[in-house]
């Protein structure tokens, strides 16, 4: 696996390879790789011939509170577990080789990033949708896969991507969860050992509420109401938001309809630590929403 540090030579060697006629996949990452990234390269290696790990942790999708100096980081096991994973080449810039000295661009992607991240973590987007962007640029790829696990920001790739007219195809692959549900994280090893055990509740709340909604439950409060009367079982845990949402706008309605696809979307600290899952889930068809009231 070949390590590339310049946005020139990235291209260089991306465009020298698809001149070839090979497809290309990028998995953006922050580094500080899990089974969960490899996961992702994984899924990469069976849909492209060649593979591209990112691995810049984005100082621009970072507030000035949040943990961007501490954001964990280990180059040297990310350079084996990519190699390993199947990783063809591993594009590993610096924030100068990124965003030189006088770069004021950025992209913005409207409406879809107006709630729930976008709203708790104010210009969070803003730096997800520019790096991103900087990211295909400098590896030309065909296919780009994104974990599930960051649900809202796949709708802004996806958004990204269309609005920009790029070239690629966009694969989102399934959320890789330990024994007990905890979604995989780079974050996780933040955890003390009584909030990791307290951790779990976050899949537990994601679970109450699928089965409420096989159910036949369609309110949009109650279903809330559930996730948030799971986590409220840990003193530990602070809810930033528990909400169920229709899947492709985000878009929250009173009652959702038969057929609607939704997702559940929980951010919640854990002591120190801010941890999000999701889940999607579909409201069954032959209801009536006036079951719900």
């Amino acid at each position: 696996m070949v390590v590339i540090n310049s946005i020139k030579e990235m291209r260089q060697i991306a465009a020298a390879y698809k001149s070839t006629g090979g497809k290309i996949a990028v998995v953006p990452t922050m580094g500080f790789l899990h089974q969960g990234h490899l996961s992702l390269i994984n899924k990469a290696k069976e849909e492209a011939d060649f593979v591209i790990t990112s691995l810049f942790v984005n100082p621009r999708q970072f507030a000035p509170n949040e943990d961007y100096d501490k954001y964990p980081r280990n180059m040297g096991s990310d350079s084996e577990l990519a190699a390993a994973a199947g990783s063809d080449c591993l594009f590993n810039p610096n924030a100068l080789e990124m965003y030189a000295i006088g770069n004021t661009t950025k992209v913005a992607v409207e409406g879809i990033t107006a709630k729930f991240e976008g709203a708790k973590r104010p210009g969070h987007f803003d730096g997800v949708a520019t790096v991103v962007a900087k990211l295909f640029n400098a590896t030309l790829p065909d296919i780009a896969v994104f974990g599930q696990k960051d649900y809202q920001q796949i709708l802004v790739v996806k958004r990204l991507i269309e609005d920009l007219n790029y070239d690629i195809e966009l694969i989102v692959a399934p959320t890789l969860r330990q024994a007990d549900g905890l979604a995989m994280s780079s974050r996780n090893k933040y955890l003390s050992d009584t909030d990791r055990q307290s951790s779990s509740l976050l899949f537990l709340a994601l679970e109450d509420a699928r089965k409420a909604i096989a159910a036949g439950m369609m309110q949009r409060k109650v279903i809330n109401a559930v996730m948030h009367k799971r986590l409220r079982q840990a003193a530990s845990i602070k809810i930033d938001y528990a909400c169920a949402a229709l899947a492709n706008s985000l878009h929250e309605p009173d009652i959702f309809l038969p057929g609607d696809d939704i997702v559940l979307l929980i951010a919640a600290y854990l002591g120190k630590t801010r941890l999000i899952d999701n889940a999607l889930t579909t409201i069954p068809k032959g209801k009536s929403p006036l079951a719900a009231l």
